[in-house]
């Protein structure tokens, strides 16, 4: 199973990513740890990724593709995996479908997180109570809410066009919001 889990900011993909790949065995590969872990390592790519992100940017197309190619296509990854944070751009997406189809895959399904951009901000907030990350500042927030409506939110009548979005209610218990997406999954 290859899935995309799609959203803004805070719409709870970690938190259901982390709940399918428990069920199922698939790797979650979440290009903002990945990234993440590139800054800390202090590589090149990291140190310009950090800088990026605590802005509220996205991180260029190329450099976010080269880091999903190369563990899209380790062995554990190849049973399948969800995409969290990726893509976020149609550059992205496109390239996607173009690694997938080198590689002889196909996406099974994109599941997109509506959820009021009020209750956004609440989980946001909260989160950078607990986890203290550069990017959830209220300037990068909201810079990250007007970046993601701009560039990823298109994504939503692509993946419609391509017959693969199902949207799920990002609102209501973990629990209540896994159970939309094993919808979503017809499982």
């Amino acid at each position: 199973m290859r899935l995309i889990l799609l959203g803004p900011p805070g719409a709870g993909k970690g938190t259901q990513a982390q709940r399918l790949v428990a069920k199922h065995g698939l790797v979650q590969l979440s290009t903002g740890e990945m990234l993440r872990a590139a800054a800390e390592a202090g590589t090149p790519l990291g140190v310009h990724a950090r800088e990026m992100m605590a802005r509220g940017e996205l991180v260029p197309d190329d450099m976010v593709v080269a880091i999903v190619s190369a563990r899209i296509d380790e062995p554990d990854a190849r049973r399948g995996f969800i995409l969290d944070g990726f893509p976020r751009t149609l550059a992205q997406a496109e390239a996607l479908e173009r690694l997938l189809k080198d590689l002889g895959q196909d996406l099974d399904r994109v599941i997109f997180f509506d959820v009021p951009e009020a209750e956004l901000l609440r989980r946001l907030a909260a989160r950078r109570q607990v986890e203290r990350r550069a990017d959830d500042t209220d300037e990068a927030i909201k810079n990250r809410l007007r970046v993601y409506a701009a560039q990823t939110a298109p994504l939503l009548d692509y993946y419609r066009n391509h017959s693969l979005l199902v949207t799920v209610p990002g609102v209501g218990t973990v629990e209540a919001i896994g159970e939309a997406v094993r919808r979503a999954l017809g499982r």
